[in-house]
């Protein structure tokens, strides 16, 4: 069984990596939830809007830019993810350090290269 992972910043936009890193996480066998600004699908994936309510989050993966994270910090935080990937372009200190404060591992990476490298 792999690593429960929500997506969040997914995007219907084949060409978006969060589009890419969906496909890859559910090819994995990692049970993906996505969570966008549109609704549409990823392969079988749904991607749902809003603030849905997960449990047993073992990683949050961000596609979503740092100054469009402070509105979502009480979400991520509600989830309580073991591990947050801040992807290329989503670095933020102040998430970060409120991650470690609250024993989240944070990990600054691209989830498509540590799924080809076995890291993930």
């Amino acid at each position: 069984m792999g690593k429960k992972t929500l997506v969040l910043g997914a995007s219907p936009n084949e060409n978006r990596y969060s589009y890419a890193a969906v496909s890859r996480l559910t090819r994995a066998e990692h049970p993906t939830t996505a969570v966008g600004l549109r609704p549409g699908k990823i392969g079988e994936v749904p991607i749902q809007t809003g603030f849905p309510d997960e449990k047993n989050v073992d990683t949050l993966t961000l596609y979503v830019g740092a100054d469009n994270q402070p509105p979502l910090y009480d979400y991520i935080f509600s989830l309580e993810p073991k591990r947050i990937i801040f992807n290329p372009g989503t670095e933020n200190a102040e998430l970060a350090r409120m991650a470690k404060d609250r024993g989240i591992e944070t990990v600054y990476g691209c989830t498509l290269v540590m799924l080809t490298l076995g890291t993930y």
